[in-house]
């Protein structure tokens, strides 16, 4: 698995974790739906450090708390 496709996992499992919907996560995050839409998309490979501050922000989680899985733990090194 890759560190994009952990990310989108996670973020997915908090939302379905505090019961809400994508939409409701933009809200909370003081984002666009669109941002959210486009961080799922797996075709867009990168994300803003900035953005994912702000929906750890809305989903009252730090960043620590955010990355704290045995997924992220578990990812293989991306330079080979």
């Amino acid at each position: 698995m890759d560190i994009k496709t952990a990310v989108v996992e996670r973020v997915l499992e908090l939302c379905r974790e505090n019961d809400i919907k994508p939409n409701e996560l933009a809200v909370r995050s003081g984002v666009t739906p669109s941002t959210i839409y486009s961080m799922l998309d797996p075709r867009r490979k990168d994300l803003s450090i900035v953005t994912f501050k702000k929906i750890c922000d809305g989903l009252d989680i730090t960043l620590a708390q955010f990355f704290d899985t045995d997924v992220f733990n578990k990812l293989e090194q991306e330079i080979k």
